[in-house]
């Protein structure tokens, strides 16, 4: 009995059977390589647990003096910059004690205007197009 046409030829593996030491060296080599980016990224994970926990143990702090401040009746609201033990600038800030006077400019459009509505515009105004079929004849 002859094979089906449609059947594929079996191809016998010739790196198995003639090189098993090179096989298992491989394997051995990859083990390797995966068991170091694994410690790599054991190591990044500590770090960052660690900086995650400084930064928990940080909010921690800045609610306990926020809550300190409120007790005492101070303001409540603690910037990151700033610690509650200094003591707040003696000189008055700049930009509070001089606004801007307003320059008198006439405005862009009249009080009314809506481009919503199509009133109060200029000279355009949208309107539908026709209806059927845009060929003239």
């Amino acid at each position: 009995m002859a094979d089906p046409p449609f059947s594929k030829p079996v191809v016998e593996n010739v790196a198995v059977t003639a090189e098993p030491e090179a096989i298992v060296r491989r394997e051995e080599a990859m083990m390797a390589a995966r068991r170091r980016m694994q410690e790599e990224i054991d190591a990044q994970a500590a770090i960052f647990r660690e900086k995650q926990r400084e930064r928990e143990e940080e909010k921690r702090r800045q609610k306990i003096a926020k809550w300190e401040s409120m007790k005492e009746g101070k303001s409540y609201k603690v910037t990151l910059g700033q610690n509650l033990a200094e003591e707040p600038d003696p000189r008055p800030s700049t930009s509070a004690a001089a606004p801007k006077p307003k320059s008198e400019k006439k405005p862009l459009r009249s009080g009314g205007y809506n481009p919503l509505s199509g009133e109060g515009g200029g000279s355009c105004a949208w309107r539908p197009g026709r209806r059927g079929p845009s060929s003239g004849g």
